[in-house]
């Protein structure tokens, strides 16, 4: 599991959410010494992801359970089929359950759709890759779900990769292309990765003249991202094209084939259905 501290911390807030003082249900129910075995069994095929944060989420409630886990994080899973079991007070179980059970859920959701657009895709140079538009404190989690569906992690944020945006040049519309790069190249480590948005041709051309790392075609149809890739291709550049705004799963494979090596979605991360997961009694 990736930044262990930051997971805990998650975990943490997300049973404060749904804990509060106590699970006043629960605790008028059962005693500590009722113990149960669960088990938490996926009902519909997909790619799982977060056990490892459920498990966090049950030893956070309850250190002396016991969890143990069938299926790893980015396997493939039919319906019906137990993802893990976990033993000991059935007080602390029940407290933990919809916690655990909503990271699963998310998380599987977002690592089957990545998936998916992975599968549509094989066979071309393109990696599906996600962005920035992630659930408030979730990213790190919903990005490490995207990586297990196969995807790759775009920058992390605003603080490890430079992309120049649209709305960056709008505000500097009198300046060129080429020297807003420069600007900042001299500003950033000489192995930060650069890259800039562009929406039309003109602005790939002026683009194309500079040192970036990769160049995104944003909201391009199929047929001006082909003349993107011919552009490249008679300027010379190894620089990387990446395309994205509208794309899904109908027309991915189509953005593929124009010869393009990225390919950023956001809707692998907002928007998901999540994957059905439950948590049943077992005796």
């Amino acid at each position: 599991m990736i930044w262990p501290d930051l997971v805990d911390l998650t975990v943490k807030l997300a049973l404060r959410e749904d804990v509060g003082r106590k699970d006043i249900t629960t605790t008028a129910l059962f005693g500590e010494n009722l113990h149960i075995r669960a088990g938490l069994q996926a009902k519909e095929a997909g790619v799982l992801c977060g056990i490892e944060v459920a498990e966090r989420v049950f030893r956070h409630v309850d250190e002396n359970l016991r969890f143990l886990p069938i299926v790893k994080d980015g396997e493939s899973i039919e319906p019906s089929r137990e993802v893990a079991f976990v033993n000991g007070s059935a007080l602390s179980i029940l407290i933990a359950e919809r916690t655990a059970l909503n990271f699963i859920g998310h998380l599987s959701g977002i690592a089957t759709m990545t998936s998916r657009f992975v599968e549509k895709v094989k066979g071309t140079k393109a990696e599906i890759m996600d962005t920035r538009k992630t659930t408030p404190n979730l990213r790190t989690l919903e990005k490490y779900a995207v990586a297990m569906g196969g995807g790759v992690n775009h920058r992390a944020g605003l603080y490890d990769q430079v992309l120049i945006k649209d709305n960056h040049l709008r505000v500097l519309k009198d300046r060129s292309i080429p020297d807003i790069v420069q600007t900042i190249k001299e500003s950033v480590l000489r192995k930060t990765v650069v890259g800039i948005e562009v929406k039309n041709l003109k602005e790939l051309g002026e683009a194309l003249k500079t040192k970036v790392h990769y160049i995104l075609l944003d909201n391009m149809t199929p047929e001006t991202v082909k003349e993107a890739v011919q552009m490249r291709e008679k300027a010379h550049s190894k620089i990387e094209l990446e395309v994205s705004g509208g794309i899904r799963l109908e027309n991915v494979r189509e953005y593929a084939d124009t010869g393009v090596e990225r390919i950023s979605i956001g809707a692998l991360t907002h928007g998901v259905p999540w994957l059905d997961v439950s948590l049943d009694i077992v005796e």
